[in-house]
């Protein structure tokens, strides 16, 4: 039998996020962000969850022609813009939507030798400092853009930077919307500004696009300040294996490589298989939780490359093939948030559910 650690995609909890989205802001176009394979969800296995929204956002044209491949006919947005002056003719054929952010983009477009008539996300640097034009630049571009026969429909755009945190005063999302306001403000053209982080914690923002993100695969954007129960949102991949061997310990016994754990008291551990060969980070701290058969329990040892512990001296019952859920629903009912597993390595749940690795099966429920 095939080594017992899944990844379950659940198709009800996808959907219900993005109706979440959709409550926030219902006046808003919402597109689904499916860039790094959908979070590592499989842009497959979310198709048809999200066959609702209004519009695909992803990175590049290979996850674009994945999506036209699955029968989509509705927009799709390249969110980083176009790397060469070829894509512009995958963009004519597949009929894509771009970001605008660099001066090169502008020459590669305004060369472009067919009358194609494309619609542009023009990008503004409004305190990023990643991708954009700067606020004194953006009218020039807009005007340049704008009499470019190449170009259909231009939409400003702009990235929040600190839309999942407290800065709201001179360098946090207020002094942004301002910047960005007042450079637009005569422009006609929609809006596009609103990540999940704006969406759930700024729902009064004017975006006539909404990028929804994260918030569609169950992760909470402003954890800990807000779990995914505070948002009403449902974890869209569960990880999980099962026990496939018990230790018992005595008071001094050590778990796993370099011997980072040492028994205080007599202990009894489960083997669990999963290791970060499989995406769970080994750098993960010992007490970062894990559910056994739905019951609470703790991470112990080192994790390795195929194995990590879970204390089990609390839970008599739990034995060989006993349900492990690494982050995500158990078969039980009961939920453990991918961002609760993130803190125990110090990272976010964006990184944890890209990196689970080719190995895994993934199945949908």
């Amino acid at each position: 039998m095939p080594r017992p650690i899944t990844a379950v995609i659940h198709r009800q909890s996808l959907q219900h996020n993005l109706s979440i989205a959709r409550q926030k802001m219902p006046n808003s176009q919402v597109y689904a962000v499916v860039k790094a394979n959908a979070y590592g969800h499989g842009i497959e296995r979310v198709y048809q969850a999200f066959k609702s929204a209004d519009g695909f956002a992803l990175l590049d044209l290979v996850e674009a022609k994945r999506i036209r491949a699955l029968g989509w006919k509705g927009p799709v947005l390249l969110l980083e813009g176009i790397f060469s002056e070829q894509d512009l003719f995958d963009c004519e054929e597949l009929n894509l939507s771009f970001t605008i952010h660099s001066e090169y983009q502008i020459e590669w477009l305004a060369r472009f030798p067919r009358p194609a008539r494309f619609d542009v996300y023009l990008k503004m640097n409004s305190g990023m400092n990643r991708l954009g034009f700067r606020p004194e630049q953006y009218r020039q571009v807009w005007q340049q853009l704008s009499n470019l026969p190449q170009v259909q429909r231009l939409t400003h755009m702009m990235h929040f930077s600190d839309a999942d945190g407290e800065r709201l005063g001179r360098d946090g999302i207020e002094h942004q919307c301002q910047i960005f306001d007042a450079v637009i403000q005569d422009l006609p053209g929609a809006r596009s500004v609103c990540n999940s982080a704006a969406i759930l914690r700024h729902p009064q923002l004017q975006s006539d696009v909404i990028r929804s993100g994260i918030m569609l695969y169950g992760s909470s954007p402003d954890y800990p300040s807000h779990s995914i129960q505070d948002w009403n949102l449902q974890p869209a991949m569960s990880l999980r294996s099962e026990i496939i061997a018990v230790q018992q310990l005595k008071a001094g016994d050590s778990v796993g490589y370099g011997s980072r754990f040492v028994a205080e008291r007599e202990m009894r551990i489960g083997i669990v298989a999963c290791g970060y060969a499989d995406g769970y980070q080994r750098i993960t701290a010992t007490g970062t939780p894990i559910l056994v058969d739905g019951q609470r329990s703790s991470l112990v040892g080192r994790v390795s490359m195929d194995m990590l512990a879970v204390d089990l001296s609390h839970l008599p019952s739990a034995q060989v093939s006993s349900e492990v859920v690494l982050w995500g629903t158990s078969k039980h009912g009961t939920v453990l948030s991918i961002d609760e597993v993130a803190a125990g390595s110090g990272t976010i749940g964006y990184e944890l559910m890209c990196a689970v690795t080719a190995r895994v099966n993934f199945i949908q429920d």
